[in-house]
């Protein structure tokens, strides 16, 4: 009888227990993780991500999964050299800015903040091309560099190197080929991997929720928040997730270079978007609490009308080389086009078509369809109307700013907004998830004390 080259034996037993549906051992996990930077082909590795789709992962092999592809690469381990820096992700949608306007604030109240962000992803903007927009600014980064900045200023941005969990970048591009994007246990893992790999000891997940978000189901968000706060404190790291609305736009402007100027202009204010700011503090909160620090909403609004959060951002920005004079007076430029949309009849905001409304930024210019294309940091969108607003017929609901109007995208933008008899605005925050216990286990989803309709 014909036997399989031992080299084959692994990956064949792996995929034959996980098809059937049992649970891998943390060895077996380990095997794929090492296969995926190793020997294992793509059909493989292929056939793992359909089967984990198909008949799940347990939190055992999650967390396996989470610590050898955090492990298959470099380990900044930033909480033994920085013991207070925290981190924090968001799942994406559209004018989320949220981070670069926190990073700021909570430096501010003395806990270094250290990240490494992404790129743009389908119809969600990324940090990292936002920031980008500012003249001058690297976002390359390394242990060393990341360390620095945390002493020098408190805060430390950058893009992930190839070093950082490479295991993580094989699989993911898989995932987009097989359809398996949207498993849970394999999102979560893809996101803590990263996280683990940098090393901060504190967490917060603002996992998003509604038609803006990868996961609209609110059930969904909820259970991915569940496995990030779970898997994180399993493995050492303090966590908690903030499930939020992205069922419309996040503050007032949508965009690369627009949104760098709300937060700065939220910044110099101490004030902005009632939305943005209370999700702001929420998080906040959170993550301070995370990292003991006292710190209510009351609090962080405070500190960010007093001024030092604008002063740690330009600080920040200066030491990652954003230019001095532009830094002195910002400068956006927006597209020269613009395009307006308009309630075709008196009403209420009933609803948003927000991923739609990502879309759009995406098809103008906004957004790279394909990896490594340029994008237009001008393309922006101004979001007037929130929903639950009463409107007269002819009032204008959002405008777009691009470099080539047409008439089809002036329409499509109006089809985005339903207007009807009644509407109402949803909560900010739907939940807040923290651990049962202060060193891990099974995460206890709590209402959050900002849940509720956001302040008028």
């Amino acid at each position: 009888m014909a036997t399989r080259p031992r080299s084959a034996a692994v990956p064949y037993r792996v995929l034959e227990r996980k098809r059937a549906g049992l649970a891998l051992t943390a060895d077996e996990v380990r095997a794929v993780v090492r296969g995926s930077i190793g020997s294992w082909s793509d059909g493989q590795l292929g056939a793992f991500l359909m089967a984990a789709a198909i008949r799940g992962l347990d939190a055992g092999e999650t967390r396996a999964l989470t610590e050898a592809m955090a492990a298959s690469g470099d380990l900044w381990d930033l909480a033994s050299i920085v013991p207070r820096a925290v981190d924090k992700h968001s799942t994406g949608g559209v004018g989320d800015k949220v981070s670069m306007l926190l990073a700021p604030l909570v430096a501010a109240c003395g806990l270094p903040v250290a990240k490494l962000t992404a790129r743009g992803l389908g119809h969600t903007g990324g940090t990292a091309d936002k920031l980008e927009s500012i003249p001058g600014l690297v976002l390359d980064m390394d242990r060393a560099r990341c360390v620095a900045l945390l002493e020098e200023t408190g805060i430390a941005i950058g893009v992930p190197s190839s070093t950082i969990a490479p295991a993580d970048q094989r699989l993911y591009a898989l995932r987009n080929l097989t359809a398996t994007v949207d498993c849970l246990p394999l999102v979560a893992s893809s996101i803590l991997a990263k996280k683990l790999a940098l090393g901060a000891g504190s967490l917060v997940f603002d996992v998003k929720t509604g038609d803006g978000a990868f996961f609209p189901r609110l059930e969904d968000s909820l259970a991915l928040a569940e496995i990030l706060v779970g898997t994180a404190c399993d493995l050492g790291r303090r966590a908690t997730a903030v499930v939020s609305d992205m069922s419309q736009p996040l503050g007032s402007w949508a965009g690369h270079a627009c949104e760098v100027r709300e937060v700065i202009d939220c910044l110099t204010s101490g004030d902005g978007d009632p939305r943005l700011v209370e999700l702001t503090c929420a998080l906040a909160s959170e993550v301070a609490a995370l990292a003991g620090v006292d710190l209510d909403h009351a609090r962080a609004r405070q500190v960010l009308r007093g001024g030092e959060p604008l002063e740690r951002f330009r600080r920040w920005a200066a030491a990652q080389g954003a230019e001095r004079r532009w830094l002195d007076a910002p400068r956006f430029e927006l597209a020269p086009i613009e395009l307006v949309a308009e309630a075709p009849v008196a009403g209420r905001l009933a609803a948003v078509a927000t991923r739609e409304l990502g879309m759009l930024l995406l098809e103008a210019g906004g957004g790279r369809k394909t990896a490594g294309a340029t994008l237009d940091p001008g393309i922006s969108l101004w979001f007037r109307a929130r929903l639950g607003d009463a409107v007269e017929a002819g009032q204008e609901l959002a405008r777009l700013y691009v470099r080539a109007g047409s008439e089809g995208l002036r329409e499509a933008l109006t089809r985005c907004f339903t207007i009807a008899e009644t509407g109402a605005a949803p909560p900010l925050v739907h939940r807040v998830v923290r651990p049962t216990t202060a060193t891990g286990g099974d995460a206890d989803g709590t209402d959050s004390p900002s849940s509720g309709s956001p302040p008028a």
